[in-house]
């Protein structure tokens, strides 16, 4: 491993660096990037990128500086200032070098706060380790179950605040038309706009046309497809050229069997049947 003596950073070609595939940060604006490209035009590359030891291939992943490597290569450089450190992969650690720099958007944060739940973190710890009481952790963790308007707003960026996101998303339970209609005026989405909608939940309801048995199951069978739509969503598909998991394997014939069976049954019913 080479290393500077008088403790300068060193100078180590692009080619060499490559991204960590863990990085919270999964989001990189091209506007954003193309700025911080043209600072590094003319000033160069002020902070070091910290990098890990290199690999049996001679490459260093980064650890800390993706979004530096990329303007880097965008602004034409072929070497960037790095310093090598032997750390260990520690998540919290990426996610507060990028809360100081750029930040996390919400999302990028709700991903990596689910993906240390899934790896056996409790929701104590994870708010211990980012300064975060569990009401907020808990809000990010809403945002990755959004109804299909809400996460609309968020990736737009019409709304980006877990709270505001959280409380619409249990008001469009009960009341989609109201938080609809918010959604598609020119109102700003605020904690007093959710407010106001709550407000006119509370207050009693005019009487509703009386909805068929087949209607709310139809209704509660649609609800069902959007959250399986969503958790398929969440489920990385196997690189091309492999072989599936068993489990999305067994998951694939599930589907298809459900499928086939409605399909069967459908066929079975006489018109008026169907009609009903």
């Amino acid at each position: 491993m080479p290393s500077g003596n008088d403790g300068r950073p060193l100078l180590l070609a692009v080619s060499l660096l490559y991204e960590d595939t863990h990085n919270p940060r999964t989001e990189f604006p091209e506007e954003s990037i193309a700025e911080l490209a043209e600072d590094i035009r003319k000033r160069g590359v002020l902070q070091p990128l910290v990098v890990h030891p290199a690999d049996s291939d001679g490459r260093h992943k980064v650890h800390f500086g993706a979004k530096r490597l990329r303007a880097a290569i965008r602004a034409g450089l072929h070497e960037v200032p790095v310093v090598v450190r032997d750390l260990p992969a520690d998540r919290y650690a990426q996610v507060a070098e990028n809360q100081k720099r750029h930040g996390l958007t919400p999302l990028e944060l709700a991903r990596f706060i689910r993906a240390q739940v899934d790896a056996g973190d409790s929701n104590a710890t994870i708010g211990r380790q980012l300064s975060m009481n569990l009401t907020a952790v808990a809000h990010h963790l809403s945002l990755l179950d959004l109804p299909p308007v809400l996460d609309d707003a968020l990736k737009s960026g019409r709304c980006t605040s877990p709270r505001t996101l959280h409380e619409l998303s249990k008001l469009h339970a009960n009341r989609p038309g109201q938080v609809h209609a918010l959604l598609a005026s020119e109102a700003d989405i605020t904690r007093a706009s959710v407010s106001a909608i709550r407000s006119a939940a509370d207050e009693p309801a005019p009487a509703e046309p009386a909805v068929s048995p087949s209607d709310k199951l139809i209704a509660q069978a649609n609800a069902a497809c959007d959250r399986l739509e969503r958790a398929l969503g969440h489920i990385k598909p196997p690189d091309a050229g492999t072989v599936a998991a068993p489990e999305l394997v067994a998951l694939r014939s599930r589907l298809e069997s459900i499928a086939t069976r409605w399909l069967q049954g459908s066929d079975r019913q006489t018109p008026s049947q169907a009609e009903r």
